[in-house]
């Protein structure tokens, strides 16, 4: 790209949107025009006082401007591009879908005392990179310059990398169980034989219609092209995706 705006308008949508509101939510905070509590997530406050946008605000910061701000925003502009470009090309709204089942799914989780975290935005960008690595399992990871690894096992040493420099497990953990359910309920159960339960409902699509992005009317998650056997699909990932 010749300029950072043609970078910037070549991202996939859902992937810019998200990354922008996050740059943005940050952004503003920084400059004091807007204080966290009024953005994370406490059911309390959500039930008794009905601040229902509190489901919704604490997935859009991602801590203050720090390398750790950085890093979480690179993954979505790395590894949620590559998953829309990818993956999911033609398929809006699945990708939508995905981002909106597992902001629920940490939603769900959250309820639980000891896995409550105030903002799950890090919770679901680990996400998008748990998919992103059973998508592209064999992808070459080169870790800080310091050891290299399939990117089957990036998010655990993401993970594990955390916890030494003194971050809370949580998050990660979070976004890997969110991630993993997805993944299973519309990747490998259904390649076990079950029904795809996970199907991108229709007012998804007609969403995506209606703001004109990258729309197609046959775009449904679909069976991918693998090898027999639980070993071979633990490895392997979605070659490539049919639509129609």
């Amino acid at each position: 790209m010749s300029s950072p705006a043609e970078f910037y308008n070549s991202l996939p949508p859902i992937s810019k949107a998200y990354g922008t509101l996050c740059l943005l939510t940050t952004t503003v905070y920084q400059l004091g025009i807007l204080k966290p509590e009024y953005l994370l997530l406490w059911f309390p406050y959500v039930f008794k006082r009905l601040q229902v946008w509190r489901l919704v605000t604490n997935f859009f910061f991602l801590g203050p401007f720090s390398i750790n701000f950085g890093i979480r925003l690179l993954m979505i502009a790395r590894y949620g591009v590559q998953l829309e470009k990818g993956p999911f090309e033609g398929r809006t709204a699945d990708f939508l879908w995905m981002m909106i089942f597992g902001g629920f799914s940490l939603l769900a989780l959250s309820i639980i005392p000891v896995l409550w975290s105030p903002f799950l935005g890090v919770s679901l960008v680990f996400m998008l990179l748990y998919v992103w690595s059973r998508e592209f399992p064999n992808a070459q990871i080169n870790l800080y310059g310091l050891v290299t690894l399939k990117a089957f096992y990036f998010p655990w040493a993401m993970l594990v990398l955390d916890v030494l420099f003194g971050q809370s497990l949580v998050p990660d953990l979070l976004g890997i169980v969110a991630g993993h359910l997805y993944y299973f309920l519309t990747v490998l159960h259904p390649l076990a034989g079950g029904k795809n339960i996970l199907r991108t409902p229709n007012w998804v699509h007609n969403l995506v219609r209606r703001w004109g992005i990258a729309y197609h009317a046959n775009s449904r998650p679909a069976q991918a092209d693998r090898a027999a056997g639980a070993s071979g699909t633990a490895f392997r990932g979605r070659s490539y995706r049919l639509n129609g």
